[in-house]
C-alpha cells in the first residue's frame, strides 16, 4: 500500500544524488546534512505531485521524467547546490 507519496520528491532525490556525485560538483560537500538541505531547498521551489496509487505514480513519473522537465527540475537543483555550498548549515 502506497498511502500517499510526492513523486517530485522521488525524482529530486535521484537527480540530486546523481548531480552531487558527478564530476561537476566534486568540490561540494556531500554529507547527509548538505544533501538533505539541497533536496529540501529544491523541493521548496518545485510543485508537489502527490499520488495515492502505483498506477498514479507511474503516470505522474512518466509526465515528469521527460528531458524538458528534467532540465527544468535540474535548474532548481543546481541553484540549491550553489546556495547550500555557499551557506552550509554545519561546522
Amino acid at each position: 500500500m502506497i498511502g500517499y507519496k510526492n513523486v517530485m520528491e522521488e525524482i529530486v532525490i535521484a537527480l540530486v544524488t546523481m548531480s552531487i556525485n558527478g564530476p561537476d560538483y566534486q568540490t561540494f560537500c556531500k554529507c547527509e546534512k548538505c544533501k538533505n538541505d539541497i533536496i529540501a531547498l529544491s523541493l521548496n521551489n518545485l510543485p508537489s505531485h502527490y499520488i495515492t496509487s502505483e498506477e498514479g505514480r507511474k503516470m505522474v513519473y512518466e509526465k515528469l521524467n521527460t528531458p524538458e522537465n528534467r532540465k527544468w527540475i535540474n535548474k532548481r537543483i543546481i541553484t540549491a547546490i550553489h546556495v547550500v555550498g555557499k551557506y552550509p548549515k554545519h561546522d
